[in-house]
């Protein structure tokens, strides 16, 4: 019996009842835009916030839940991921409306592109940047995800988040603990939608921004690739690319992982790669830059899973820090 099986039928009647999609031994290759990485046990995709809270209720604690967005800068290591991996579906969380003249309120579904999307069409300025992020609300939300001088904090009112029982929870701004691509809210929390507040613009001035931003991002970034978006975070005073650039990593290949050339903090998979290519290659790029400029860069892609037997990879390639 598949571990996934073996979890379901160890459950056996705590999930009956669940309306949403429940797919044991699932291939997270298929989700995340790197299209690699190894099986979760079991994929739970609730219908809505209800379901997702009987979910919670009915799960032992000791069984892992794992909580995905889109995938777009999600890294998945090749042993797989134990336990159940929560990924919310578009028709229950990925849904925008607006409910003032400045607010929307969005599920944590929502791809960051139709949210601002939502916005152009409302006339409510200060959400452009969100074009150019392949992701979701949720992760934004999570990593305050920001591009173009512009980030997520500055748009947040609160968060709607069920936590590992199922009980709700409202977090206003100062709640959610954001600093530069960070949250301090605690991860045992689920989001699931958003109060957001921009300002008045014009339509046309907004979608002359967004056309900027996709400019921008079809001039310097590989984004018909397979790629998980920046690697690094960009540390103090410097960006990330040019450290990468400085260290003689641009173009640098693993396997079929690749730092691409066209702009290097991106790292792509080149047709074969697999979650230790692409993990191996970014602590390669990390012990490169530490040894030529001394500079620690913080990983901005998140990694989860485990590693497949005799596959670890250290941080930093194991250089003592």
């Amino acid at each position: 019996m598949t571990p996934g099986k073996a979890l379901l039928d160890r459950l056996g009647d705590r999930l009956a009842g669940l309306r949403g999609r429940l797919t044991p031994d699932a291939g997270m290759d298929k989700i995340t835009w790197f299209r690699a990485g190894g099986p979760a046990d079991v994929l739970f995709q609730p219908a809505d916030e209800e379901d997702l809270a009987a979910f919670l209720k009915a799960v032992p604690e000791d069984v892992p839940i794992t909580m995905v967005g889109i995938g777009s800068n999600l890294l998945v290591r090749d042993g797989g991921i134990r336990g159940f991996v929560v990924r919310l579906s578009a028709k229950g969380f990925g849904q925008a409306e607006v409910v003032g003249r400045t607010q929307i309120r969005a599920g944590a579904a929502i791809p960051d592109k139709r949210l601002a999307a939502a916005a152009l069409e409302a006339g409510i300025g200060g959400f452009h940047f969100y074009h150019g992020i392949p992701g979701g609300l949720g992760g934004a939300l999570r990593m305050n995800a920001g591009a173009n001088g512009v980030e997520t904090r500055e748009r947040v009112v609160q968060v709607r988040a069920l936590d590992r029982r199922g009980e709700p929870h409202v977090l206003s701004n100062a709640d959610m603990g954001y600093a530069y691509r960070h949250s301090s809210a605690s991860r045992n929390l689920i989001f699931t939608s958003a109060l957001m507040e921009g300002y008045v613009e014009d339509p046309a001035s907004i979608q002359a921004e967004m056309d900027a931003v996709q400019h921008h991002r079809e001039t310097v970034q590989p984004i018909r690739e397979k790629t998980g978006g920046s690697t690094f975070k960009n540390p103090p005073g410097t960006s990330a690319w040019k450290e990468v650039d400085k260290a003689g990593c641009r173009g640098l290949m693993i396997g079929g992982a690749q730092m691409s050339p066209m702009h290097c903090n991106f790292m792509i998979n080149t047709g074969t790669a697999t979650g230790y290519d692409l993990e191996f290659l970014g602590e390669t790029v990390r012990a490169r830059v530490l040894e030529h400029s001394g500079i620690q860069l913080d990983w901005e892609i998140k990694r989860i899973g485990e590693f497949r037997e005799g596959h670890s990879v250290d941080p930093f390639l194991g250089q003592l820090l």
